[in-house]
């Protein structure tokens, strides 16, 4: 008698029901096949989001259901909940302590990208916070934070590989350079098209190979760029939607985020990679 066992954790559940969902009826239609895949990259993709999802979870929960006059404002819930979040990841083992380190670069990069953007009246924080520095709440690093995590949680859940990636040598003088037009762009001619020209080019040859079930799949690595900023362009629709910040031409009534700021998450989103492999190196395919 064969004895079942349980998934050892989380992580191991997922991968249980990804295995189930792509071992079934193979006889079926190329496009019933296909679909299990996708099915199964969406379930996949939901898991390794797991901090992102939470926190915007909260953001639209606090948004309708918060108490206007409880003692503690709302921001400062938001930060206390992103922090036990953080706290039960690395307490549940889905978070190791080198990718901790990296997501506190997120949070360091991000707050000081915040307390300048918001010196500038770039976008405003329209809430009391007493956990906060400036004008800007704590909870807003965890937001930059959620980025890395994703990340990070990606190149293990996919167990990413990647042809052709460009060295070190050229990334991260261009994330540097990135990073730095957020600022200057203010004061000196915008370049992050010349920067987006570089991204391009820098990233022209490399594929990025993710597993599903036991197969490799693959996707030209810039696309994958494209669609996580995408991604953080909806979810910055969902928080500004949920007021926890507002960009000036919201105050009267909100809108959506103009698709301009697509360009934006783009570079923060190679920027936000970049910063990743240099804890998780960017390792090769066995097999081209």
């Amino acid at each position: 008698m064969e004895l079942q066992t349980k998934p050892a954790n989380p992580g191991a559940w997922v991968e249980s029901i990804v295995t189930r969902l792509l071992a079934a009826n193979d006889q079926r239609s190329r496009l019933s096949a296909a679909l299990r895949v996708f099915v199964a990259f969406g379930i996949k993709q939901a898991w390794v989001c797991l901090f992102g999802g939470l926190m915007v979870g909260l953001l639209i929960g606090t948004h309708f259901w918060y108490p206007p006059h409880a003692a503690l404002p709302r921001y400062d819930a938001l930060t206390i909940a992103a922090v036990v979040i953080q706290i039960l990841l690395i307490a549940l083992r889905l978070e190791t302590w080198d990718e901790v380190a990296v997501i506190l670069l997120f949070h360091v990069a991000g707050t000081g990208m915040e307390l300048f953007k918001t010196a500038i009246g770039s976008w405003i924080y329209p809430e009391f916070a007493y956990l906060r520095i400036g004008g800007v709440p704590l909870f807003t690093g965890f937001m930059y934070a959620s980025v890395g995590s994703y990340i990070t949680r990606a190149c293990r859940g996919f167990d990413l590989r990647f042809a052709h990636h460009p060295p070190l040598g050229a990334t991260v003088p261009l994330s540097l350079a990135i990073y730095a037009n957020f600022f200057l762009h203010h004061y000196l001619p915008d370049v992050r098209y010349l920067l987006m020209a570089c991204v391009a080019l820098v990233f022209r040859r490399c594929t990025v190979f993710f597993l599903i079930g036991r197969r490799f799949h693959r996707m030209p690595m810039l696309l994958a760029f494209v669609l996580i900023a995408t991604f953080i362009w909806l979810a910055e629709n969902l928080g500004t939607f949920s007021h926890a910040w507002l960009y000036p031409s919201q105050m009267q009534g909100w809108a959506m985020v103009s698709f301009g700021k697509l360009g934006s998450w783009f570079m923060l989103t190679i920027m936000s990679y970049v910063m990743v492999t240099l804890v998780n190196r960017p390792r090769e395919p066995s097999v081209n």
